[in-house]
């Protein structure tokens, strides 16, 4: 499953401030490069998301309108039966 964008930048600011807490260098230096991964992938994120956005547009525009054939009818006789 895909991560958001607001999760990652999450983690990356966890880590950002783990490396910057760290006393020993090779724990600060595996914290900024995991912040530096959790910002890239956080940028895909943001691509993933917008993408997702715009391709439920045309779909909810889409789904409004046939909302309003829903009251239109071929037959001239619907509606009139009891």
């Amino acid at each position: 499953m895909a991560q958001t964008s607001t999760f990652c930048r999450a983690q990356q600011a966890d880590h950002l401030k783990r490396a910057a807490n760290a006393s020993l260098e090779n724990v600060r230096a595996i914290a900024t490069t995991a912040a530096a991964a959790w910002g890239h992938e956080a940028e895909l994120a943001l691509v993933r998301e917008a993408k997702r956005d715009r391709e439920s547009l045309p779909a909810a525009a889409s789904a409004e309108e046939e909302g309003d054939d829903l009251t239109f009818s071929e037959n001239p006789d619907r509606g009139l039966a009891s």
